[in-house]
């Protein structure tokens, strides 16, 4: 019989440096959770993902035991850095700052097709596409 979902946490970690504290802690200890467990599970699942920001969607069953889903770091992130930018612009359709490739858009677009709310790769390339347009990183 499957065990009863108590809750289901969403949180956004660096990839193998997640640490008992806030906003890992706190989410977890009000459940009952193993943080320390936790935090040593998902630094070994995320060791190739170093310092990037990585979600995670954690479910917490009734006997507090949990397991949890790592989805692929966001857009925006993987924009900045192979657009080489510390942030986005602030005036995207007057101030570009700086620029990817269609090469690069559907790389991205690969690795993001399973968490995306698209049918196939052209819908994604879309999306992705558009996330760049509003971070002012032009497409060349």
């Amino acid at each position: 019989m499957a065990k009863e979902v108590l809750k289901k946490i969403k949180l956004q970690c660096s990839g193998g440096q997640a640490t008992p504290a806030p906003p890992v802690g706190p989410a977890l200890g009000q459940h009952g959770v193993n943080i320390g467990q936790f935090v040593k599970q998902f630094n070994d699942k995320t060791k190739e993902l170093q310092g990037i920001l990585t979600p995670v969607e954690i479910s917490v069953y009734k006997d507090k035991s949990f397991t949890f889903i790592i989805k692929s770091p966001p857009a925006s992130i993987l924009l900045k850095q192979l657009a080489g930018v510390v942030k986005g612009s602030s005036m995207p359709n007057k101030q570009m700052v700086g620029q990817v490739t269609k090469q690069h858009i559907r790389e991205i677009a690969n690795k993001k097709l399973a968490d995306l709310n698209a049918d196939n790769l052209d819908a994604a390339i879309k999306i992705i596409e558009g996330t760049a347009r509003t971070m002012g990183i032009k497409i060349v």
